[in-house]
């Protein structure tokens, strides 16, 4: 749509992607202005600090008003990246897990797109008007995988997209997605934090944040002491090995075909995915913003005259 802004959303259960810009799916409500504007959205006569927090499992995103506050929140920090004019035309591209695509694919897109007029909101001190002109949507993990065409050769490869909640599963035969191939597993990073979390506790007596797990998981624990470094790894291995096996125990044969893993997990994971024996030529592509690019590519394809999203 000419004059529309393309902005890819990725909408994960633990933490919202855009191409520029990742951030936790946590939202805490106030009355009144919060002391900062750092992270507060502004909507309705309402104040909200975004990415604060965890929020607890919707399967149905639609159920509250929460994530079409943090898209709010999303569009408006890619507006100020890319030093956007307001008011904004919005050409919202976002994803559904493959599982669910068909059977959710027209609330979400009516829970984001609302009645298309103008909607006026601030976001950390900023006035924003904005007019969602259309959303298209795709199946997550097959768009991030589209952003790489030099992976998709083989005549069929397991995708693995490990999320906060969820690892969606999927197999392509010669690029094409087979659908009764997909599954979408409860064992999303968040288990694995949380039984490190308790591991350490148990073992230390310390309470680690999530921040700081996640930061040993990439490398870059800092001053921590080797001995809780140790335990953060082998825990991390041990849920990376009880996740191979249930990604083999749902059908999906991870050595006999290449296995594209992606997702915030993919990131975290990576030297334990990588070192795994028996695995068939693992592929990490750690990006977590790979769906939201993948999603904007994709719409740019359809505004070039290949059909539509949905």
């Amino acid at each position: 749509m000419s004059g529309s802004i393309i902005i890819g959303i990725d909408h994960g259960y633990a933490a919202m992607k855009t191409v520029h810009f990742s951030f936790p799916t946590g939202l805490v409500e106030y009355e009144h202005e919060p002391y900062t504007q750092k992270d507060v959205l502004e909507y309705g006569g309402r104040y909200y600090v975004v990415g604060s927090g965890r929020q607890p499992l919707q399967r149905d995103k639609t159920q509250t008003e929460d994530y079409y506050l943090l898209t709010l929140a999303a569009i408006a920090k890619e507006l100020e990246h890319r030093g956007a004019e307001h008011p904004a035309s919005i050409h919202l591209a976002a994803g559904l897990p493959l599982t669910s695509f068909g059977r959710d694919k027209k609330s979400f897109r009516s829970y984001l797109y609302r009645d298309g007029s103008a909607i006026p909101f601030r976001y950390e001190g900023q006035d924003y008007t904005i007019t969602i002109q259309e959303v298209s949507l795709f199946p997550q993990g097959y768009a991030a995988v589209l952003t790489q065409t030099e992976l998709l050769d083989e005549p069929s490869v397991i995708v693995a997209d490990i999320g906060g909640w969820t690892v969606d599963l999927m197999r392509l035969d010669n690029r094409i997605p087979n659908a009764a191939s997909c599954r979408s597993l409860e064992l999303g990073m968040i288990r694995c934090i949380d039984e490190i979390s308790e591991q350490v506790r148990r073992l230390f007596g310390l309470s680690m944040t999530t921040a700081q797990i996640e930061s040993a998981l990439r490398g870059s624990s800092g001053g921590m002491d080797e001995r809780i470094r140790a335990v953060i790894h082998a825990q991390a291995g041990k849920y990376a090995r009880n996740l191979l096996s249930a990604v083999t125990e749902s059908g999906l044969d991870i050595r006999a075909m290449p296995t594209i893993f992606l997702g915030c997990g993919a990131a975290l994971l990576k030297r334990h995915l990588s070192a795994t024996d028996g695995l068939c030529r693992p592929l990490i592509l750690d990006d977590v913003s790979l769906n939201a690019k993948g999603y904007e590519r994709l719409v740019g394809q359809m505004s070039r005259g290949v059909g539509h999203g949905g």
